[in-house]
């Protein structure tokens, strides 16, 4: 149930089992804020209370918004071999979790860049990272969380509820054990498959994503590998550079929420050249942008100079859809 250790498992198992084959994995953490790569920390979190109440903030190596975990929360991992058409295609690796989900009564469906909604309420969030050989998709479950701390915890951005036209945090999200009472309220003689508890959910998901090869097959670690697991919680996901790293002096920030996202960049600008640059924000792209803040740092602060300095690079690593020209027109601010 430790964070810090079960999302080390995940990233040593995507860059070190056989890529060749592919693997479940399934983990459930203490209360955490799992945030994402490419978040500024401090900005998505109610500081005051995560300390007050012994929270986990815990940075992973994927994209998107971050999320609250507890011991009613079942994530799964998904780890593939790397496909380029599998990146973004998030309806491949939740389609098992919704036919679960829809064995138990439960109208599942994905809906937007990468949710599982029940009547129109988030009980998934999605994201993908990818190396050169394999790939990982992973997902939360709300099945009996905490929703009361899961709404003072987060610091939701006034951006994201108009975006989204949302009234709440807590007007959006729903524990699938909700969604199943209602159901067994509707239906009256109850549901045939019912799931009572998250252990449960975590045997009919690995039944249904097993049910080709006609047994459910284990992969144990090495004493060496579980060694190799702990060091590198204790070298990455404990250490504060990881978690919250430093925030860059700034004198100039562009923020604006696209399609794929929102994308958040604070950049020093001097004599017209840009000096630093950082990108936060939750959009989904598999690729690093700090290879991209790395790229713009040094260049003058011109539309011209920016586009040729974009030629040829894939936005869409970093983002998800993006043209070049639209990126310089929002870093220029026009």
């Amino acid at each position: 149930t430790d964070p810090h250790i079960n999302l080390a498992l995940e990233e040593y198992c995507l860059r070190n089992l056989d890529p060749e084959q592919d693997y479940l994995l399934f983990y459930i953490n203490e209360p955490s804020i799992i945030v994402g790569r490419f978040q500024n920390t401090l900005e998505e979190i109610n500081q005051n209370y995560v300390e007050k109440k012994g929270i986990h903030v815990v940075r992973r190596i994927s994209g998107g918004g971050a999320v609250y975990h507890d011991a009613g929360n079942l994530n799964f991992s998904f780890i593939t071999r790397y496909a380029k058409n599998n990146l973004l295609n998030f309806k491949k690796f939740t389609e098992p979790v919704i036919r679960t989900l829809k064995t138990m009564g439960i109208d599942a469906e994905l809906s937007g860049r990468n949710d599982i909604l029940v009547n129109g309420k988030k009980i998934s969030g999605n994201a993908q990272y990818a190396t050169r050989t394999s790939m990982l998709s992973h997902g939360t479950l709300l099945f009996d969380s905490d929703m009361e701390t899961l709404v003072r915890a987060l610091n939701v951005s006034e951006e994201k509820i108009v975006s989204k036209a949302l009234k709440s945090v807590r007007s959006r999200v729903i524990n699938i054990r909700e969604c199943m009472q209602k159901c067994a309220i509707e239906a009256r003689e109850g549901i045939a498959h019912r799931v009572t508890d998250i252990e449960m959910l975590k045997t009919r998901l690995l039944e249904t994503v097993f049910a080709p090869f006609g047994e459910i097959r284990t992969c144990p670690l090495s004493q060496e590998q579980w060694q190799a697991v702990y060091d590198l919680a204790a070298t990455k996901y404990r250490s504060w550079e990881w978690n919250f790293g430093k925030s860059p002096k700034f004198n100039l920030q562009r923020k604006y929420r696209f399609l794929i996202g929102q994308v958040d960049t604070r950049i020093q600008v001097e004599s017209g050249v840009m000096t630093a640059v950082k990108m936060y924000g939750d959009f989904l792209g598999s690729g690093d942008v700090q290879e991209l803040e790395t790229l713009l740092t040094g260049q003058e602060f011109r539309k011209d100079t920016l586009l040729q300095c974009l030629e040829g690079v894939e936005l869409g690593r970093y983002f998800g859809e993006m043209e070049a020209g639209d990126f310089v027109d929002y870093l220029c601010g026009s």
